[in-house]
Formats: structure tokens, C-alpha cells, sequence
């Protein structure tokens, strides 16, 4: 069976790298797309649903925003199992900062030249104070258009979703981006930051293997 995977916003799969995946299941990356101009967040979905093979059974994974993303391909395209980590499972979830955001429309009015590659190194640096063991913040932000970077900031926080109680959450209990006091999560990573799937990898691979099966 397919494991479609999504990674998170502006990361490539480098962050999901040392993941040890099932071996009896064959693992798809779907890359993000640059949205065209002032597409709608659905049109968008609609567009990286057509990377997925409706013909056989396959389960989505997604991190971080990958994972508001998967649950979005899961309503047009139905998953046998869907697990996201390092997200979370509908807007009642979402951070105290990223509920500001919906409820001022701040990330709307930002600038686009906001979102250039000296905010993105700046970004991985403050990724690297949470992760200190970590070397590779800098590689994971790789995903840097501009408009792309702009657009998923406005979409994660102007996002409205009812929970699926199938969905399978995985999180990390020093998350900053998603805190776990927001969420009932089915697995907790103990010591996980945003990015547990590269610093708690072993743990996470033996999860995915228990729940891949």
C-alpha cells in the first residue's frame, strides 16, 4: 500500500529524512505546489489531490502543515488511516498567536517582501534556539517563494475544520507552534519540539511501524 506524505510549510523531506518507514509499504512524497494568484485554498487541494491513485487503498501522513493538508485530501480522496504530526485536528486547535492572526487578518496585510531568504535564515536560527542539538534547521527551509510562504501563513490561519476522530494525532509536549494543551492527542513524544520527527526520529519510526501496519 501507498503512504502518501506531505512535509511541513517551506520544508522539504529532509526534516522527515531519518524516519524508518514500514518496508511492505511504498512511501510518496507530494511536493507543495506554488499557489497561483489568489487561488482559493480548495482549488489549491483540489490540485495536490491529483497526485493521489484513488484506484488502490493508501494512507496519508502529514507534519505540521502537511498535516492540515492531508485532512483536507482525506475529505476528497479517503484514506484507510491518516496520521498527522506535529499538527493538529481542527481550528479549535490552533495557538493562541495563530487565532490572533484569524481574528485580526494580520497575515493578509503583511508585506510579501516580508517573506524573502533573510527572514527565512532567520527563521531556521530561531528554530535552532529550540533545537540546539539539531544541526540542520537551516536545510529543512527549503520551500522559499515568497508568495507560497505568504499564502500558507493566511491559509493555516484563516483554516475552519470539524475534528475526524479517526484522524490519528502524533505531537510533541514542548511543541511552541501547536501546544499540546490545545489538543487530546493519540501519541505523545516526550521532549519533542515542532520538530520531534527529526530529533525524536526513533521513537516516531517505531510509532509509524506499530501504526502502518
Amino acid at each position: 500500500m501507498k503512504i502518501y506524505v506531505v512535509s511541513g510549510l517551506g520544508a522539504d523531506f529532509k526534516v522527515l529524512e531519518k524516519l524508518k518507514f514500514p518496508e511492505q509499504h511504498e512511501i510518496v512524497f507530494i511536493d507543495w505546489l506554488i499557489p497561483e494568484l489568489d487561488e482559493n485554498f480548495t482549488d489549491y487541494v483540489n490540485r495536490m489531490a491529483e497526485k493521489i491513485d484513488t484506484s488502490e487503498p493508501f494512507y496519508l501522513l502529514g507534519y505540521s502543515f502537511g498535516g492540515i493538508m492531508v485532512q483536507e485530501l482525506n475529505a476528497l480522496k479517503p484514506a484507510e488511516k491518516v496520521v498527522i504530526m506535529g499538527s493538529i485536528k481542527s481550528d479549535k486547535e490552533k495557538s493562541r498567536l495563530i487565532k490572533m492572526g484569524e481574528v485580526t487578518k494580520i497575515p493578509k496585510y503583511l508585506p510579501i517582501g516580508l517573506f524573502n531568504d533573510q527572514t527565512s535564515v532567520f527563521y531556521t536560527r530561531l528554530r535552532k534556539f529550540f533545537d540546539p542539538k539539531n544541526p540542520k534547521v537551516i536545510e529543512y527551509f527549503q520551500v522559499r517563494d515568497p508568495y507560497y510562504l505568504k499564502w500558507s501563513v493566511e491559509r493555516i490561519s484563516e483554516w475552519k475544520f470539524e475534528e475526524n476522530p479517526n484522524v490519528i494525532q502524533i505531537l510533541g509536549d514542548r511543541d511552541i507552534v501547536f501546544p499540546i494543551k490545545n489538543s487530546k492527542p493519540n501519541y505523545i513524544i516526550k521532549g519533542g519540539t515542532h520538530l520531534f520527527p527529526a530529533t525524536k526520529y526513533k521513537e516516531v519510526s517505531t510509532l509509524l511501524n506499530e501504526i502502518f501496519i
